[in-house]
């Protein structure tokens, strides 16, 4: 075999893979068709929260006489912001260049390829062998099935960003977190902004409440809200869209709908990238949803070839990519035989206010049908949330019968920083108990992680717990 290691796909999880195998010194060969860096990079994380931060500062400008600051309504050039939004993503790409992977010792071979054999990876005529192959090839916009929609203009996160015109009226197809994420960026940034969604409300793998502070947030901004929509035809030129639909509530289910706008965003979900790969040939099979199906060790069908990141799923995260890299480092190279880690995964939607979560939702547990409790505290408690007026949103806690806590999910401000100390905890099995004990800096918005702990302990002191206590210590307050 001329390699130890084979890799395909030059986003996150293939480029871990790579940095660590050649750390470990291994010969390693990394494959990529376009340019290093991925999604993430290029067209999912990096450039959507540099417009989302533009956005948020065109809103602060809007907000500064709630603060005592008087300031001009912001003038905005979507055009400038999108020039911002790449020098972030050409500042950032440095990590992943080119010539930091050579001196890592990493050799580059950039083209489209295949698999020949179980053995054998072809690129451009040139024949890979190596011990083991690893599939990261990522995943691209899923776009659902429209009439029309194929000779119609439309954006996706992987163009969204390229835009060098104004939108007057942005449609978005989707309420998951592209699709809000989106539409409050434009909506901040000057645009009207109408959602469309099938289900009936936004970010539906979250539970409603949590995700009702983010819709209403949204709402109040202006974005418009089609629930329960099916959308029929697409039909439009560039600076002209119309959507066809229909309501698919009883009531509505006759009549068609009309709406038009600039432009039409769709964010409908992803699709993983195995097309060309010849996966047959290499004992490959793909999962029910498409992806590339592997065991707890990241395996495929054909033990000498891994795949991990979007490709292999279950979750399109970059953080999720960087840890299966290191699940498949162990298992293929340093022969540990590690499992992902599929039980303590935080994500996080970056709306403003923020939706994070770790462990089970309350939804998940009832469906399971898990003996659990619930603990919830607002952030207008907060002290923090008060003095930077940003009292929206909520934190929650399930535990079992014992306490020890089964998930947490926040809706709130910073709630993707916030959301690690739960993640510490659930991986080390901890009780509420224990987060309520821990010290937390006064005044901070972190504090509501120690007051929704709180809220176990209070209710863990029943009335009949609190007069024995009283018995048993001599005190003498009201019974």
């Amino acid at each position: 075999m001329e390699y130890d290691l084979c890799i395909i796909g030059g986003g996150a999880a293939g480029l871990v893979v790579a940095a660590g195998g050649a750390a470990l010194g291994a010969k390693v060969i990394l494959v990529e068709k376009h340019r290093l860096g991925g999604d993430c990079l290029h067209y999912g994380c990096v450039p959507s929260k540099a417009l989302l931060h533009s956005a948020k500062v065109a809103q602060w400008l809007r907000r500064a006489r709630d603060f005592g600051i008087t300031a001009a309504p912001p003038h905005i050039s979507l055009p400038a912001v999108m020039r911002h939004v790449q020098a972030v993503v050409d500042r950032v790409a440095v990590h992943d260049s080119p010539q930091r992977f050579r001196e890592l010792g990493v050799e580059l071979c950039f083209g489209s390829g295949r698999f020949v054999s179980g053995e054998a990876f072809e690129v451009d005529g040139r024949l890979l062998t190596a011990r083991h192959f690893v599939i990261a090839t990522g995943s691209r916009p899923a776009v659902p099935s429209i009439p029309g929609l194929d000779e119609c203009p439309y954006l996706t996160n992987e163009t969204v960003f390229s835009l060098e015109e104004g939108v007057s009226h942005l449609l978005v197809l989707g309420g998951g977190p592209i699709g809000v994420e989106l539409a409050q960026a434009f909506v901040r940034l000057g645009s009207r902004v109408t959602l469309l969604e099938q289900g009936p409300r936004i970010l539906p793998r979250e539970d409603e409440d949590l995700a009702a502070v983010v819709q209403e947030r949204l709402a109040g901004e202006g974005v418009d809200f089609r629930f329960g929509v099916r959308v029929l035809e697409a039909r439009g030129i560039p600076g002209a869209v119309t959507l066809h639909y229909r309501n698919t509530k009883a009531d509505e289910a006759g009549r068609t709908h009309t709406l038009s706008g600039s432009h039409l965003l769709v964010a409908a979900g992803r699709r993983a990238n195995v097309e060309g790969l010849d996966l047959e040939a290499a004992g490959v099979v793909l999962n029910p949803q498409g992806r590339i199906a592997t065991d707890a060790r990241l395996r495929t069908h054909n033990r000498r070839i891994y795949a991990c990141g979007d490709v292999t799923g279950p979750y399109a995260f970059t953080h999720m990519a960087e840890h299966q890299a290191t699940v498949v480092l162990r298992n293929a190279l340093l022969r540990i035989p590690t499992r992902v880690e599929r039980r303590v995964v935080p994500w996080c939607t970056f709306t403003d206010p923020e939706l994070a979560r770790v462990g089970l939702s309350e939804t998940e547990a009832r469906q399971q049908g898990l003996r659990h409790e619930v603990y919830t505290f607002p952030f207008r408690d907060i002290d923090r949330a008060q003095a930077e007026g940003e009292t929206a949103g909520l934190a929650k806690i399930l535990t079992d019968r014992r306490g020890r806590l089964l998930g947490a999910a926040l809706a709130g401000p910073q709630a993707g920083e916030l959301i690690h100390e739960y993640t510490l905890a659930l991986a080390r099995g901890l009780k509420a108990g224990e987060l309520s004990r821990v010290i937390h800096v006064y005044p901070s918005l972190a504090q509501i992680n120690r007051r929704v702990a709180d809220q176990r302990l209070k209710a863990a002191l029943t009335p009949r717990r609190r007069r024995w206590l009283q018995r048993l210590l001599g005190l003498r307050g009201q019974t």
